[in-house]
């Protein structure tokens, strides 16, 4: 008995992790160029667990492990919105900004100038060109950001943002603020810029909500059954004291 109560444990603790996931998910359905995350389990059997008492060999019990999350890097919608600043990756690839902590990988494009004319995102961090962080004088007009990358203004050609891939995304890992870190990346050779447009995140509302109701009844189905594993175990502990008696 106690062993369904750890095996039902285990899938407790998993569905708890899952619903973090989910309702993290759910709670940056509107968030420019956010990327879904899924969970992960494997089995895990518990090694050598044995009592020589019973006539045939013990089974090895199997739990359950969340043992990792991954990134869903399909793209999102695309939405114009008319801002020369804003612009949509069309591909695998992500801008990349200059943060405190180093440069970090982000698919959000909405980006603006801040006071001293300098391209940033919308928490400040300098958006990166080949040559370093973009910046415009007080007076330039017709800002215009090509398929390459490559951002003008009335002054001229300004630089070219700087535009990573990788090899495998999954390694990667997500650092707050809708940026990632880590990964080893690549120079950008199929990822295209959209102008005057935002992708959105690719978290379907409608199935993030069907995924939370389904974890919180499992949840609520394993603690119905531990609960009548509990009953059993108190119920038979108490038939053999009056035995004993």
């Amino acid at each position: 008995m106690e062993n369904a109560q750890l095996v039902g444990l285990s899938r407790q603790i998993a569905l708890r992790r899952q619903m973090d996931v989910v309702a993290n998910n759910i709670a940056n359905l509107n968030t420019t160029g956010f990327k879904a995350e899924q969970l992960l389990f494997e089995e895990y059997l518990d090694p050598v667990a044995r009592d020589r008492d019973f006539l045939l060999p013990d089974q090895r019990l199997s739990f359950t492990e969340d043992w990792t999350t991954i990134h869903d890097m399909s793209v999102g919608a695309i939405v114009q919105t008319g801002n020369p600043l804003d612009v949509a990756l069309q591909g695998e690839g992500f801008l990349v900004v200059q943060t405190p902590q180093g440069e970090r990988w982000t698919r959000a494009g909405s980006l603006q100038l801040d006071a001293s004319g300098v391209l940033v995102d919308l928490d400040g961090n300098p958006v990166m060109g080949e040559g370093g962080p973009i910046q415009f004088g007080g007076a330039e007009t017709d800002v215009a950001i090509a398929e390459d990358g490559t951002v003008s203004s009335s002054a001229g050609i300004k630089g070219r943002l700087r535009i990573v891939e990788f090899a495998d995304p999954q390694e990667t890992a997500r650092d707050g603020n809708n940026l990632f870190s880590g990964g080893t990346p690549i120079q950008a050779t199929a990822t295209r810029l959209m102008q005057g447009a935002l992708e959105k995140s690719n978290v379907s509302g409608v199935g993030e909500m069907t995924e939370m109701i389904r974890v919180q009844r499992s949840y609520e189905s394993l603690a119905s059954i531990m609960q009548q594993q509990d009953e059993m175990r108190r119920s038979a502990i108490q038939r053999l004291g009056n035995l004993s008696a």
